[in-house]
């Protein structure tokens, strides 16, 4: 086990373990990274496709802006190789780790702002810990902290929490959660945004995302009120910001005793950088497209604004996009030679997605502010939407506000976004396998995780991710170990390629059954550079030169 404080991170590893990798390919052939690249020129975008190895070197041309954040650990993106001479297997091995950690669950904290059970939790966490898990996520709920009232504050259950957390020896990843639990997949609990930010909402409904039918959302502020003081004379950023700033103040003995590593800032629902284009509150139901939220009136007002300052005041917002659970192609805006594909269309695409950079942007400048001078890095969290990735519109993709096409990458850009603030790009569904999908919502979660942590490595930031559904098996932790280390083991020290972590969701009693943990136990040592080079069904290394997995592990 290595202390968090380590300069060195990264994944699994094997003692006596022939396995045979060929350089920048999966064994089955699949190029390990490709991405499109992408230039920002005023909004207007140039796209070429492009395939590498992943052997490739890759080298940015952003000229990064000094930020306020500062991280103890160096990039595992590159990994310097240590200088000594004397240099020992282990140590080689070590610059193979990857740190795990879990998400704790959604209701530790009540939503009457009460740590209830301290003895249970103490009793998991110590179990995490002697499992070898590296520390644990939770959110920090906006809904608990500030329900009383506009800059009233009460972190005390989160003080509780974080003494426990720090006494059982794990490390502290910190969510900045202002959206609300309950109504999306893996919701257990509800938490709400705060009551009098709801109350006002009550005269004013275009505070929240609204389709074009008229149905609001109230699990997150529409990012078109950013910037209107609505809230007892507070904009939208001004919330987040006062509230990351007594955070700060409050926790800063946890900061300074280096417990908090990270800072996820939550940018919208569930957390993620996108719209809630597919909430099941209102019936959506997989793999349905979603629909676009942009129709109230403050983004209504901005995209008019836009259309006008182009010489198209006549454009207006998609009606013809379809609702919540077609398919593609019943719809004229994503049929085939559909409206994404005119020049209005691409206006519009262009405006929804960037007018989501443009917000991802500004919170993270006042994250930095906020956490300036202390030892954590920020992290942003992208959604992995991998239903009708493999259709030529990616429907539920641009939805989302992702706008990605097979021509035109729509994840780089947050990469670059994300570099400014020398930030953590989380993204999702690490232990999904296109086998697994039904055909017909035509899923490419492989190739999508692949694009996206390929354009965060060639952006030269960390990446780090976690599974979408809770799963216990050894074909999803496979999978997991895959993506975090994709050209897998370098027994000569550190790899081309390794992810900053991974976040196991959740600590559940599901979790903790012997059988399960069991499996979870193994899936950890591999993370972690274990030598042993056994699977996860078998106690014996394996002997094969070429395997299935390219880290070894039999599914």
């Amino acid at each position: 086990m290595v202390s968090m404080t380590s300069t060195l991170c990264s994944m699994p590893g094997y003692r006596g373990a022939k396995i045979k990798v060929h350089e920048g390919l999966f064994l089955c052939g699949m190029p390990l990274v490709y991405g499109v690249e992408t230039s920002l020129n005023r909004g207007k975008q140039v796209e070429g496709f492009v395939f590498r190895h992943a052997s490739s070197t890759f080298s940015s041309k952003i000229v990064k802006t000094p930020r306020a954040v500062a991280s103890y650990q160096i990039s595992t993106a590159k990994v310097k190789a240590p200088t000594s001479t004397a240099v020992t297997y282990d140590e080689k091995m070590l610059a193979n780790y990857v740190p795990i950690y879990v998400m704790l669950p959604l209701g530790v904290i009540t939503v009457d702002n009460v740590f209830e059970d301290k003895d249970g939790m103490e009793k998991q966490l110590k179990e995490l810990k002697a499992a070898g898990v590296d520390g644990v996520m939770m959110d920090v709920w906006w809904g608990i902290v500030e329900s009383k009232g506009p800059k009233q504050y009460d972190w005390s259950a989160y003080r509780s929490l974080f003494e426990v957390i720090q006494q059982c020896g794990l490390k502290l990843q910190a969510i900045m959660s202002f959206h609300q639990c309950g109504g999306n997949v893996g919701d257990v609990v509800t938490i709400p945004i705060p009551k009098w930010v709801l109350e006002v909402g009550e005269t004013n409904p275009d505070i929240f995302y609204t389709n074009r039918t008229g149905n609001r959302n109230n699990e997150y502020l529409t990012i078109g009120v950013d910037h209107q003081p609505l809230f007892d004379g507070r904009t939208a950023v001004e919330i987040y910001s006062d509230y990351m700033k007594s955070f700060r103040e409050t926790m800063s003995d946890f900061l300074e005793s280096g417990l908090i590593i990270d800072i996820e800032v939550g940018l919208g629902p569930a957390g993620e950088l996108r719209y809630p284009s597919y909430p099941e509150t209102q019936g959506w139901v997989f793999p349905g497209i979603g629909e676009f939220q942009c129709y109230d009136i403050y983004l209504q007002a901005e995209f008019k604004a836009a259309a006008s300052r182009t010489g198209h005041p006549e454009w207006e917002l998609p009606d013809n996009a379809g609702v919540y659970n077609d398919k593609p192609e019943s719809t004229e805006f994503f049929g085939s030679n559909g409206t994404y594909l005119t020049e209005k269309g691409k206006f519009f695409l262009t405006w929804y997605s960037n007018r989501l950079l443009q917000h991802g942007d500004e919170i993270l400048d006042e994250a930095n502010k906020a956490f300036l001078g202390c030892k954590v890095k920020l992290a942003a969290k992208v959604s992995g939407i991998h239903w009708w990735y493999k259709a030529d519109n990616h429907a539920a993709e641009l939805t989302a506000g992702y706008y990605n096409l097979n021509d035109r990458d729509g994840y780089r850009p947050i990469a670059r976004m994300l570099s400014r603030h020398h930030g953590i790009l989380n993204f999702t569904c690490l232990e999904m396998r296109d086998s697994e999908q039904s055909a017909d919502a035509k899923s490419g979660p492989q190739e999508l995780v692949q694009q996206v942590l390929s354009g965060g490595w060639r952006e030269n930031i960390e990446v780090a991710g976690e599974n979408a559904l809770s799963r216990y098996d050894s074909t999803a932790y496979n999978q997991i170990l895959l993506n975090a280390r994709p050209n897998g083991i370098n027994k000569n020290g550190p790899p081309k390629l390794r992810m900053y972590g991974v976040t196991y969701l959740r600590l559940s009693d599901d979790l903790l059954e012997e059988k399960n943990f069991k499996i979870f136990k193994t899936f950890v040592k591999k993370m972690h550079a274990d030598q042993a080079g056994s699977c996860l069904f078998s106690s014996e290394p394996y002997e094969c030169a070429v395997c299935p997995y390219v880290l070894g592990l039999k599914g």
